[in-house]
């Protein structure tokens, strides 16, 4: 049984486990694609993984990371106009005035790839279609957490 819940929809099994899915592709018109163990977003990211896998047997590419995470803000918590890392709070209550303070997450960062290159060079790929509103800021601030990591937009991808 499958119930829709706006963008996501909740999925009972046999064994009355309840699952909750996206009810669509993350992106427009995005079909997920297998390449060997692995699973991509989207044909063109699958056709890139090809392409980085093929230079990393020519010996250009040295390391292929999947999936690389990046925390753009730390989960922290606010209370008496004061913002506390999770070393500060202790037990989640604010040391000033005793109140529970609730956590507010933070914010990480998924890319596509993280690619080592033989001359020790390092970048972080990320590959679309076309540039997104959200990726201009995302790569912001990327950079500025990460001076020494480059964030590449990859858009068109050869067969």
């Amino acid at each position: 049984m499958v119930r829709s819940l706006g963008l996501r929809c909740l999925e009972v099994q046999e064994d009355g486990e309840m699952i909750i899915k996206r009810s669509g592709p993350r992106v427009k018109n995005a079909q997920k694609t297998k390449i060997g163990d692995h699973i991509f977003d989207s044909k063109m990211e699958g056709l890139r993984f090809i392409e980085l896998e093929r230079l990393k047997q020519a010996g250009i590419v040295t390391e292929i990371e999947l999936q690389p995470g990046f925390s753009l803000l730390p989960t922290y918590w606010k209370c008496c106009n004061t913002i506390f890392g999770s070393l500060e709070l202790k037990k989640g209550k604010c040391p000033y005035c005793g109140k529970k303070v609730p956590a507010t997450r933070g914010i990480m960062y998924h890319a596509d790839f993280r690619v080592t290159y033989a001359d020790g060079r390092v970048e972080i790929e990320d590959v679309k279609g076309h540039e997104t509103e959200i990726f201009r800021r995302n790569q912001k601030e990327f950079e500025y957490k990460y001076p020494e990591l480059t964030l590449k937009l990859v858009k068109g991808v050869h067969r």
